[in-house]
Formats: C-alpha cells, structure tokens, sequence
C-alpha cells in the first residue's frame, strides 16, 4: 500500500524533546522535522523560523524519537495466547502442544491475526516489524498472501519470512505431518514470494527473507539451500537458535556439535543471517557473531516466560555485535507491546550483569539503530535528514511520567507507557492522538476472538 500523502509535506512541530539518535548530540529540545515524500528533510532546532507543510502533527510537549523496531515475532500467535494448557511449559512441550492448534488455522484466520499483531505493535511505538512465518497447514501456500494483505493496511513497515519446516515428528522433529513440506516445495515458494513481493528499495515498505524455523525442524538442505538463496539474492535469513539448552542437547546429539557450530557448517554465519534469541552460547560464539557481522533479535519477555535463560547481550555489545530486539511470538509473550520489551530488555540484563552494565540509552539504541542495523536497513532507526520519516512521540504530561521529566528519553524504559500519542511511518501519520487510523480495532477484536474460539473447538482443545 503506498503511503499516505507520500508527495506532501508534513512538519512536526516543536517537539518538547527530540531524540535523533544519531551521533553524540542527539537531544535537542523544543526542535521540528520537516518531512517530504515520506524522507525527512530538515531538522530545525529551537528558534527556526518553521516552514509551512500540507500537514501540521503539533508535538509541544512531547518526547519524539525514532520508530521502534521489532526484529522477531511471530504474528499469526495471537490466535494462541494465554492457553491454560501451555501457560507453564517449557519451550519443546509448549510446541508440541501448539503445533496441533496451529495446523487447524485458516487463511482467513492468518489475515485477522497478522492486522491484530500489527496493530498492537503500532500503538505501541513499532514501525517496522520482521515477523517469522512457518506454519503452512496441508501445505497451503496461499498462507503467505493472507498476511501480506492482513499487515499492509495497517501502515506498518514489514519484513516478512517465508519461514518453513521439513522435519516431522516422525522424522525427529518437532510439528505434525500436516504443517511440514519438502525442502523443494519450500525453495520454489520462497523464490516465488521473493520475485513477487520483494523490495529493496529505499523506504520499502516489504521485504522478504527466507527463514528455516530452526535446526530442530528442518534439513540440512534447507538451510544450506536457503543460505545460498540469500547470497545469490541479497536477502536477509531468520531462524531460531541457541534458546534452550534442550535445543543444545538436541544438536549435540544429531549434529555431534552446537548449534552455532551447525550453522556455521551450513554457511550462515555471515552479515545477512538474523538469529533469534542465541540465549544458550559462550564467548567464543559471541566473537564469532561479531567477526561474522550476525544479527541478534534479544527476545527477553519471551526468554522469561519459557524459562529459557537471559540471553548474554552485554557481552553481545561489547563484542560488537549487532543486537535489536523483538516481541517474540504472542504466544510465548502474550503481548506485542515493543515499549515493554525496551523495559524488559534493560531490566533482565541488570538482573545478571548489573545496574551500571547497560544504561537507558543503551536499550533506546537497541531498540531502534540496532534494530535497524540487524535488518540491514540504512533508511531507518535515527531522525535524520536523508532517512526514512519513522516517528514516534510520546505526550509527557501523563500521569505515568509525573515527577520523571529530568530526563524525558527515559520515560520509556524506566516508566509506564501503555501506548504512544502519535506513530509517522514512512511520512504516514498513522497513529493520532493515542488512536490508530489504519484499522476498525473493535470489529477486529471481536471477529478475531471468535476466530481464536472456533480455532481451539477444531484442533480440541476448547
């Protein structure tokens, strides 16, 4: 969907505090943006004299930084959450349980849930999301299209997975025969959905990536296949690594080596590779992340509701590697609130490595240049002139914040945020005033609870 107003001008204007991000000198306060064809084109600090602009967003007594961005999630969960049966599983038995859910889903189910995952994350500060699709019941290909066009009227900004998985539980594996499809049946697809969809462009607004749910799902000639896929099309890879130590007994067990040694072997340490969670790995790992350029997705809330262990982020950024972070599926979160996960993210490392390990800003920048920079976007992640207009503002005269205003960048990990005042992504206001615009939340609430019900009464678990 092209952006609202995308040949317009927009101003927002005088900012109580804005955050860029960008560089050392990166609070300004009572500053504007001017926005054109959806890319910032000025900062003007306090005293500019401000031009005029098709649409004025009035952001006096706002906090204003960059969008959030969410680097795993698994959309379609939100079909699943808070089920009494999984509520106090570890991640292996939490699978085997949902996997039998989720090979009832419909298309039509799919749709509903991606535009309820998008819409929690918007109001909740995320403008740009990778979600990581793999269950595709009876083989069904047609999964795919139902969440692009579930996401795209929202207005978020999206990398989309053609996730997959080809080992069944009677080839040792984890899902049931009826979500696994061959590793030739995977590829077709994945090129298929990246000759259609796929934009790399600047400001895209969907990108594509290949994405083996995980060592324990799929072959090796998947992954080898997928890796090379990326190579040969300049594509980012996604899958799951390193959460348990039930995942790490299960590699050394096949693979006669750990999971990051595995994946090494199959050609994915490098630049494009996005791993989600790498809880379970030693120093050596953590270098060879760095020297490989990996991306990590740091999924804390989800780490903590599985009990899987608090990853080793601290060590992550003083390697050099890069860190952003993501929701993790709303299954094994509950929630797709990215403003929480900031919090989270800041608090679980100070649990293991101290108070004076990780500040404020360090968990802003995770969430947003890091995020940016695990994606391998040059477009976003900081207000800037040149970059794409992905804005959030946050009103600062809510109760959450009273008496916490010395420091306004840290309201957001430190205090209460339900949700933010307003969203721009791409030039598109598409939050306002707490309210998003892109979506009629209470129909989509109500038809996607009945869609949740009638999913539990066919798989038989209502």
């Amino acid at each position: 969907m092209a952006p609202e107003a995308e040949n317009k001008s927009l101003l927002v204007r005088n900012a109580a505090c804005l955050l860029t991000l960008d560089g050392p000198d990166d609070l300004l306060p009572n500053a504007s943006i001017l926005i054109s064809g959806g890319t910032i084109e000025r900062i003007l600090p306090e005293g500019s004299e401000l031009p005029t602009a098709d649409r004025i967003v009035d952001a006096e007594g706002h906090l204003v930084l960059p969008g959030l961005v969410n680097c795993h999630h698994h959309f379609y969960q939100t079909l699943t959450r808070n089920l009494p049966g999984m509520a106090n599983a570890k991640l292996f038995d939490w699978l085997l349980y949902l996997y039998d859910i989720w090979a009832e889903m419909t298309p039509e189910d799919l749709f509903d849930a991606s535009a309820v995952a998008a819409a929690e994350l918007l109001l909740s500060g995320c403008t740009t999301a990778l979600d990581h699709f793999y269950v595709f019941p009876h083989g069904e290909n047609s999964y795919f299209d139902a969440e692009v066009e579930g996401v795209r009227p929202t207005g978020l900004r999206f990398h989309l997975t053609r996730g997959s998985m080809s080992l069944s539980r009677k080839d040792g594996g984890l899902p049931p025969d009826s979500v696994v499809q061959t590793d030739r049946e995977i590829l077709d697809h994945t090129r298929e959905v990246v000759a259609r969809y796929h934009d790399d462009s600047f400001g895209s607004m969907l990108r594509i990536v290949p994405a083996p749910c995980s060592p324990f799902s799929v072959t090796e000639g998947i992954l080898r296949e997928s890796a090379a896929l990326a190579r040969e099309k300049n594509l980012t890879l996604h899958t799951h690594l390193a959460e348990t130590e039930d995942e790490e007994k299960f590699c050394q067990e096949k693979f006669g080596m750990r999971p990051v040694d595995y994946m090494e072997k199959v050609g994915w340490l490098s630049e494009n590779a996005i791993f989600a969670h790498s809880v379970w790995v030693n120093q050596d790992e953590i270098h060879r992340y760095a020297r490989h350029r990996c991306g990590i997705a740091h999924c804390p809330t989800s780490n903590m509701r599985l009990g899987s262990g608090i990853a080793p982020i601290v060590p992550m950024l003083r390697a050099g590697v890069k860190v952003g972070l993501g929701v993790d599926g709303s299954a094994s979160n509950d929630s797709s609130h990215m403003i929480q996960e900031v919090r989270q993210a800041l608090l679980l490392q100070r649990v293991r490595y101290g108070a004076d390990a990780i500040s404020v800003r360090d968990a802003l920048r995770i969430a947003t240049k890091g995020g940016a920079e695990v994606l391998l976007r040059d477009d976003i992640g900081v207000i800037a002139p040149g970059y794409a207009a992905d804005i959030i503002g946050v009103d600062l005269k809510r109760l959450g914040y009273a008496g916490a205003l010395a420091d306004p960048p840290g309201v957001l990990p430190l205090c209460h945020t339900d949700r933010v005042s307003f969203s721009i992504i791409n030039g598109r206001v598409v939050v306002e005033k707490g309210e998003l615009l892109t979506v009629d939340l209470p129909t989509l609430i109500e038809r996607h609870n009945g869609n949740a019900a009638a999913l539990l009464r066919r798989a038989g678990k209502a």
